[in-house]
């Protein structure tokens, strides 16, 4: 569904639907799309029972394009369903003719994409968002595009390259206290846009204490005043820190009537749809067989960083070379890991730490035969 059909359903005008067909007057809204889990997972029209927190893995007989492996596990009673949404597929690509009409809509990307979800949403009366993850292989080069905080990483057979960064209020606190001090209404006068070590008290007012704003990448000293009290727009630190205390991450698809509980505050405006991307060019590299790309949910990394990950992948691909999923056993062999045991009430690591209780998403994509396809 485009933008433009959607705006002129929502107006109630004369509508288009694609080709030209004539569309009827408004009418009720859509029914939201039904939760299902990816077409390439065995039972995925249903969520699996949560109890032991089955992995799941992609069937055989629907293998992924490359041979790559995927795998999954819900959460630990925190939802119903397992939130992260994985899909994988091949796309055609073609050039466009000058002087020809095209009857096909073109691609709308980032905030336009971003407004058309948010149509889409409060047609079908839906809330909530999403971070996005998303790698594409084109003409010998791979894109790895990143709103979020999920991660994207290249396990190499001597070096390990980060394909992504985690988009938190921490890590752009300087992008969001800008729009604050640009736009200070949005803050309606509840929040201070300072950030502060910790949270300042009455006790204050007046005395010299270390801040930070946007234009600051270190600390400064200021006099505390009134205003200073209010809470932070930026608080808390590692995955602790929150946006407007609301907000674990700070790039995003989604959330437009997020607003901040028991305020009018929308939060939307400091979250940002837009991507980083990086890119891998395939010709300045000497590719191995064993060498992948890690994509991820952040189940997975608050608990296993990239060296452990990269190491788990090198030794799973060096011990099991004539498996021919091995690519799939290592996608559930790295959720396994994430997830750890039970004991008890508990998720443990073998390493006695806490596990991750969050849904982990876990695709392994060979590089080594992508000129196969």
């Amino acid at each position: 569904m485009s933008g433009e059909w959607l705006r002129r359903w929502r107006r109630g005008g004369p509508a288009e639907r694609p080709g030209g067909a004539p569309a009827p007057g408004p009418g009720p809204p859509p029914p939201a799309l039904r939760y299902r889990r990816p077409k390439f997972v065995p039972g995925g029209g249903e969520e699996a029972p949560r109890g032991g927190r089955a992995v799941r893995g992609a069937a055989p007989e629907r293998p992924l394009p490359w041979g790559a492996g995927y795998a999954e596990v819900i959460n630990a009673e925190k939802s119903e369903f397992n939130e992260d949404q994985a899909a994988c597929c091949q796309i055609s690509v073609r050039r466009r003719e000058p002087g020809l009409e095209e009857d096909e809509e073109w691609l709308i990307l980032c905030s336009t994409q971003d407004e058309v979800i948010g149509q889409e949403m409060e047609a079908t009366n839906q809330t909530g968002g999403c971070t996005a993850l998303a790698a594409l292989y084109f003409q010998g080069k791979l894109y790895v595009a990143n709103a979020g905080d999920s991660r994207a990483i290249l396990v190499l057979k001597d070096s390990i390259v980060p394909m992504s960064s985690e988009f938190t209020p921490e890590s752009e606190r300087q992008r969001i206290q800008h729009l604050a001090f640009l736009f200070p209404k949005l803050l309606d006068g509840e929040f201070t846009r300072f950030e502060f070590p910790r949270r300042l008290k009455g006790d204050d007012v007046g005395h010299k204490v270390l801040y930070r704003d946007y234009f600051m990448e270190g600390w400064g000293y200021k006099t505390v005043e009134k205003a200073d009290l209010k809470y932070p727009l930026v608080h808390g630190h590692g995955k602790q820190a929150r946006l407007l205390g609301t907000l674990a991450v700070s790039r995003g698809l989604g959330d437009h009537q997020l607003k901040v509980i028991d305020t009018n505050i929308e939060v939307k405006p400091f979250l940002s749809c837009i991507p980083k991307v990086n890119v891998f060019d395939f010709a300045l590299h000497d590719i191995k067989e064993d060498d992948v790309l890690i994509m991820a949910t952040d189940g997975l990394w608050d608990v296993l960083c990239n060296d452990e990950v990269a190491h788990v992948a090198r030794s799973f691909l060096a011990e099991n070379r004539t498996d021919p999923q091995r690519f799939s056993e290592l996608a559930k062999c790295l959720v396994c890991r994430a997830r750890g045991k039970k004991r008890g009430h508990q998720w443990m690591l073998d390493d006695s730490h806490e596990a991750s209780y969050d849904d982990i998403s876990v695709f392994v994509i060979p590089l080594h035969n992508r000129e196969e396809d």
